[in-house]
C-alpha cells in the first residue's frame, strides 16, 4: 500500500530534479548571455507565466494588495535573492552554489527566530550554528580557494529567507498567484537597473537559448507546483531529507555538463549543511506534533 508520505517524497525528489536542471540551464544561459539580461528575461516570462494563470482563475493582477509594504519588502528580498543565485551560477561552480543554497531553510529558521519571535531552542540552535560552519567550509573565506563572488550564493540565501518569512505576514486573501507574478516583475526590474549599472548591453537570444529560456520557466513553475503538493500530502519531518535530493542531483549535473569536481572541503561543508538542515526540520516537525498532541489534536501512539 502507498502511504501519503511516500506519495510526498517522490513529488518532492522530482520536484528537486526538476530545480537543479533548471539551475543548470541558467549557467548554460549565463555562459552565452549576460547575466542580467538571463535574469531579467526570466523575471519577464515569470510575470507572463503567473499573470496568465492567475487571468485563467479571473484573479486581478494589478491591486491596491501589492503596495503594502509587506509585499514591497517581500518582492525586493525575492529580487535581491534572484540576483544573489543567478550572479552566483553564472560566475561561480554549480556545485559549490549549489552546496551553499541548501543553508536555506537554516536561515529561515534563524530568522524566523531573531525577527518573528519563534521559540527556538539550543538543540536547533546548534544546528544553525554547525550548518553555517558547513557554508565557512564550502567558501573557505581567507583561504587561497576563496573565490569572493561566491558570496552572492550566501546574499542568495539571505534574500530569499527574508522572502519565505516575509510571506508568513502576507495577508491570506492575496492570491499565491498574484505574489508570484508581482515577484517575478520586480526581478525584472532589479536586473534591468543591475544591466544598465553594469553596463551590459542587450544580446539578442537565438531559437536555441529562448527555449533554454522557456525550459527554465517551465521547470522551476513545475517543481514549485510539485513542491507544494509534496508539502500538502507527506509530513514534514519526512520529507526534510528528499529536499537535499536538489544538491546530489546538481552535483551529478555540475560533473556531467561543466566538468566540475568538487573537492574534499566542498563536499564535507555539503554534508555538514544537509545533516544540520535534515535535523532542524525534524526537531522542527517533532515540537509542533508534541504542541498539537499537548493541545488534544493528536492522539499518541
Amino acid at each position: 500500500m502507498v502511504t501519503e508520505n511516500f506519495r510526498g517524497a517522490i513529488l518532492m525528489v522530482v520536484s528537486m530534479v526538476l530545480f537543479a536542471f533548471e539551475d543548470m540551464f541558467i549557467k548554460l544561459l549565463a555562459a552565452e548571455l549576460p547575466y542580467a539580461q538571463v535574469l531579467a528575461l526570466i523575471g519577464l516570462l515569470g510575470f507572463l507565466a503567473f499573470g496568465a494563470m492567475l487571468k485563467l482563475k479571473r484573479g486581478r493582477l494589478f491591486t491596491r494588495d501589492l503596495v503594502r509594504p509587506i509585499v514591497l519588502f517581500r518582492n525586493l528580498a525575492e529580487a535581491v535573492g534572484s540576483i544573489g543565485i543567478v550572479v552566483a551560477l553564472a560566475l561561480t561552480e554549480l556545485s559549490s552554489t549549489s552546496a551553499i543554497m541548501q543553508a536555506l531553510p537554516l536561515a529561515i529558521v534563524l530568522g524566523a527566530a531573531l525577527f518573528l519571535g519563534e521559540p527556538v531552542g539550543w538543540r536547533r540552535w546548534s544546528a544553525i550554528i554547525v550548518g553555517f560552519l558547513g557554508v565557512l567550509l564550502v567558501i573557505r573565506p581567507g583561504l587561497a580557494g576563496f573565490q569572493p563572488v561566491s558570496l552572492m550564493a550566501l546574499l542568495a540565501v539571505v534574500g530569499l529567507a527574508a522572502r519565505d518569512i516575509a510571506t508568513r505576514r502576507v495577508p491570506a486573501h492575496i492570491h499565491s498567484d498574484q505574489l508570484a507574478a508581482s515577484a517575478f516583475f520586480a526581478i525584472l526590474i532589479a536586473a534591468v537597473l543591475m544591466g544598465l549599472a553594469l553596463g551590459q548591453d542587450f544580446v539578442l537570444p537565438s531559437p536555441r537559448q529562448w527555449l533554454l529560456l522557456l525550459a527554465c520557466i517551465t521547470l522551476g513553475v513545475g517543481g514549485y507546483a510539485l513542491l507544494v503538493t509534496a508539502t500538502r500530502v507527506g509530513e514534514a519531518s519526512a520529507l526534510a531529507p528528499y529536499r537535499y535530493a536538489r544538491l546530489v542531483f546538481a552535483l551529478i549535473l555540475a560533473f556531467l555538463v561543466f566538468g566540475e569536481r568538487p573537492d574534499a572541503l566542498t563536499l564535507t561543508g555539503a554534508a555538514i549543511i544537509v545533516g544540520s538542515g535534515c535535523y532542524t526540520m525534524w526537531r522542527e516537525a517533532a515540537l509542533r506534533r508534541r504542541r498539537l498532541r499537548e493541545a488534544g489534536f493528536v492522539t499518541a501512539s
